[in-house]
């Protein structure tokens, strides 16, 4: 679409235009059609990935044959809020977490500062960084990486659960009610990873994973080629522990990089190259029209089968993986508002936040979650 500045209010050369990408859906929007024009996937043979990562992430999936796409409500986790001592990715804000095995000690980055926090003369540099305010807090890539060094040092379980009992290791691993936490930054401010720090992630990262893998299923692919993450957590986080907790789908480390700010590069290519805009218009009315746009709550896991026994957005406990009524005990106590449990740190299922909606004690397959709004 072309505007005068004049007609949306733009304090500009009152005869400047204004073009706007198309919106491929809702929740799929321009900013998906500036990564295709960017990556441009349709002009490959190899099947790409990408994805957009933000509260809610944007995948594309696709080559040179065709291309879906779709949005996974991933939630604010990734970009640091509720996530406790989280911010945004900025000057003070940890972004880089190492977990040493033997120790359990942690080493980590901050940006604004080249040094590690193990490096001589790390907090002089830091006080005399941008801003010169010390360590504030911990972004969406330090987060991922310290809760993935967490799990590869066995501190984390793979239920999600922090192993209380790697307390007699080291003692920054502390009860917290009935749960523990890690302590990662002493000071002001203490920085802990908490168990519902732990749960946040497991949700965002299962939606992301399970958006992903739907796409893949719709396409009839069980591997890609190539991934690309971009926007700024993508440009940020390290390929190798987003891997690790199951966010992305497996993939030749070498071939999972980063496309940064594919969004702004594509719309600097419609802005520049007018013959760009007519491509991305008619690829983006092809992946609406030819029902290419993949609507996730509708699509395997989450429609209403035959049988009746499970609608849109509700889970079993089978699929859970969850076996022994003790288990689901177990879980249902520990369960606070109650965001769902993933029994697999790589395996996925549903968004959003879950509430307990009830259970049968001989039919375990009965659906017990129900989405919330």
């Amino acid at each position: 679409m072309t505007l005068w500045a004049t007609e949306i209010d733009l304090d500009v050369n009152p005869d400047a235009r204004v073009y706007v990408l198309p919106c491929i859906a809702g929740h799929v929007g321009a900013d998906s059609a500036g990564v295709i024009l960017s990556e441009a996937p349709h002009l490959a043979a190899a099947m790409t990935l990408i994805i957009d990562v933000g509260t809610n992430a944007e995948i594309v999936l696709g080559n040179c044959e065709k291309l879906l796409a779709a949005s996974s409500p991933t939630g604010p986790a990734f970009e640091g809020a509720q996530i406790s001592g989280g911010q945004r990715a900025a000057p003070g804000a940890i972004e880089r977490v190492r977990i040493d095995p033997q120790s359990l000690e942690p080493r980590f980055s901050v940006i604004g500062c080249e040094l590690w926090s193990n490096d001589p003369g790390f907090e002089d540099e830091l006080a005399n960084g941008p801003g010169g305010q010390g360590v504030t807090g911990i972004c969406g890539s330090g987060i991922i990486e310290a809760i993935a060094g967490l799990f590869l040092a066995g501190v984390i379980r793979r239920d999600g659960m922090i192993d209380g009992a790697m307390a007699e290791r080291n003692p920054r691993i502390r009860a917290e009610g009935r749960t523990f936490s890690y302590l990662l930054h002493e000071g002001e401010p203490e920085i802990r990873i908490q168990q519902a720090d732990v749960r946040a992630i497991q949700l965002a990262k299962a939606a992301l994973y399970a958006g992903a893998r739907l796409l893949m299923d719709r396409m009839g692919v069980d591997k890609v080629d190539r991934i690309r993450l971009a926007g700024a957590f993508g440009s940020h986080i390290d390929v190798k522990y987003a891997m690790v907790l199951g966010m992305i789908p497996d993939c030749d480390l070498e071939q999972v990089s980063s496309a940064a700010n594919a969004a702004g590069t594509g719309a600097r290519i419609a802005l520049l190259n007018h013959a760009s805009r007519g491509d991305i218009e008619s690829r983006v009315r092809r992946i609406a029209e030819d029902t290419q746009r993949v609507r996730l709550l509708s699509a395997g896991p989450f429609r209403i089968p035959k049988d009746g026994r499970k609608s849109v957005g509700y889970i079993g406990v089978d699929a859970l993986n969850i076996r022994q009524q003790e288990d689901l005990a177990a879980l249902l106590q520990r369960a606070d508002d109650l965001v769902i449990e993933f029994l697999r740190v790589k395996h996925i299922i549903v968004w959003r936040r879950f509430q307990f909606f009830g259970i049968h004690p001989q039919r375990p397959g009965i659906p017990i979650f129900r989405a919330s709004n």
